[in-house]
């Protein structure tokens, strides 16, 4: 019986061992620079897809003065009505979720500047400033 407790006692004190030696303790300075390169990586791929998406997305061509929407404004919550030119006739178009419908065709004419409405602050700003310089 005596021998039966030794040889436990023995069996016992050999497994931490053993298991020391099967699995070291990995170092904190190799996992930190292991997890720093797979973060810097996440972030190259992700900046990388944004531009390469931007550049696939991006308009081909530049095609100055063939068409430009000279006003808009809202008429819903989804709805707007636009006037677009194009060339030297003004399309009044309504624009709608899925849905383009032209409006009224009309001669372009002389657009008036913009007078500041009462809640637009730049414009209220850009008439002080004028203002001043003029004094």
């Amino acid at each position: 019986m005596a021998l039966r407790y030794a040889s436990s006692t023995f069996l016992l004190a050999a497994i931490p061992a053993a298991a020391a030696d099967a699995a070291p303790m990995p170092e904190l300075g190799g996992g930190l620079v292991q997890l720093l390169f797979s973060l810097a990586l996440v972030l190259v791929l992700i900046f990388g897809s944004l531009w390469l998406l931007k550049r696939l997305s991006s308009p081909r061509g530049h095609s100055p003065g063939l068409m430009r929407v000279v006003a808009g404004t809202a008429v819903g919550a989804r709805e707007r009505v636009v006037i677009l030119e194009v060339g030297t006739t003004w399309l009044v178009l309504g624009v709608a979720p899925g849905r383009v419908t032209a409006l009224a065709e009309v001669p372009r004419q002389a657009v008036p500047p913009a007078q500041p409405q009462s809640g637009d602050f730049a414009g209220w700003l850009r008439q002080v400033v004028e203002r001043r310089h003029a004094r």
